[in-house]
């Protein structure tokens, strides 16, 4: 697959997290033709949110692959939580470069074995978001209400009382920290992808803020209520976006000179702006700003196998975040996985082929003691 043909699906995705892999092998088709998630709403009602705010019914919409199985003690011994980017879905993994090489036959979470949840966060995909017509009057939601209303739909939606592993890409890595501190006996293993565990600060901090203020700024917005989405501000946005989610050495075999790269935009930057809603945007950027895992990383019992790209805009790795904060977390262990054509920026969490090794290193060393990786039916 060009990076002609991902670059759009990257921006859908906001964060380098949707899209289908056009050059899938046969075997990665083959893996998503078996599969047949099944979907589903779980309504939780008058949640209360951080803020004070309140919903009385938040809807969180989710897909399962498998079924649950547990262990002789009765817990659950498979589920594996995924967790979804900033502006994405559920629906992101199910895609030939992620779904392809790990729910497969033998892959390493093998959809016959596990049971694999893939919810859509508060805001996002089919859950209650802004744009179902609350617009801005809808809750301020934030890191802490969006891990919140996943262990909800976990416990009392799907009646899971343990989890394997949780993973995430981006605002889900993010996550999957939350959940190591919050729930530290539930989770066995969780796998970080592309984020770091800080407050978000310095450029990272800079360019959302910058994407925000270009829509709250353009006239057609008009504090939320616009009538037509506001074409301005949503540009901008975009050209932030593919920054940060961009794969330099993609970029650079792509678009050698200025023209191909000019062509490309003209046409392109209209057909992304046209599947965006700026109020969801807005919420879905502004949602980070009560993350900061930082004070609690000692108390995650989960073992934890945390893996950023170097080249990755969002997380540089020369800020030297990662090496410093994975000496608090107890069973930690930090991969950062070098710049290729191999990889794809910020979206090499979705590549599954660049890192599945190290899933597979993970589930071996973190496999609880007395049972199987499945557990009993």
């Amino acid at each position: 697959m060009t990076w002609r043909q991902l670059f759009l699906s990257l921006v859908l995705c906001t964060l380098a997290c949707a899209g289908y892999a056009q050059d899938a092998s046969r075997a990665e088709l083959a893996v998503m033709r078996s599969l047949h998630p099944v979907a589903g709403n779980f309504v939780i009602r008058d949640f209360t949110f951080s803020t004070g705010e309140h919903l009385p019914e938040l809807r969180l919409h989710y897909r399962t692959l498998g079924s649950p199985r547990t262990g002789p003690d009765g817990k659950v011994t498979n589920a594996v939580l995924i967790l979804h980017g900033t502006g994405g879905s559920g629906a992101q993994f199910l895609v030939p470069r992620y779904a392809g090489e790990l729910f497969g036959p033998g892959q390493p979470l093998d959809a016959s074995k596990y049971f694999i949840i893939l919810p859509d966060d508060i805001g996002h995909g089919d859950s209650s978001k802004p744009s179902d017509g609350l617009r801005m009057r809808f809750p301020h939601y934030g890191y802490t209400d969006m891990v919140k209303a996943e262990h909800a739909l976990v416990v009392d939606g799907l009646k899971i009382n343990h989890l394997r592993l949780v993973t995430g890409t981006s605002m889900g890595c993010m996550h999957s920290f939350m959940w190591g501190e919050n729930y530290p006996d539930f989770v066995d293993a969780l796998m970080p992808l592309a984020c770091l565990p800080i407050e978000i600060g310095g450029r990272n901090r800079m360019w959302r803020q910058m994407l925000m203020d270009a829509i709250r700024q353009d006239p057609q917005w008009d504090n939320g209520s616009y009538a037509t989405q506001p074409q301005a501000g949503l540009r901008t946005a975009v050209d932030m976006l593919l920054i940060a989610g961009s794969a330099p050495i993609a970029l650079q075999d792509e678009f050698p000179s200025g023209p191909s790269m000019q062509d490309y935009l003209r046409v392109q930057t209209p057909k992304i702006v046209a599947h965006l809603d700026a109020d969801d945007l807005l919420y879905q950027v502004a949602s980070s700003r009560d993350y900061d895992p930082s004070a609690r990383l000692s108390g995650i019992r989960a073992a934890v196998m945390w893996v950023n790209s170097q080249d990755d805009f969002i997380n540089p790795p020369y800020l030297g975040v990662a090496e410093r904060e994975v000496r608090k977390m107890p069973q930690a262990r930090y991969v950062l996985i070098p710049a290729s054509r191999a990889t794809h920026g910020h979206g090499t969490h979705t590549w599954a082929a660049v890192w599945k090794s190290y899933l597979v290193e993970l589930l071996a060393e973190s496999r609880p003691a007395g049972h199987e990786a499945t557990g009993h039916r």
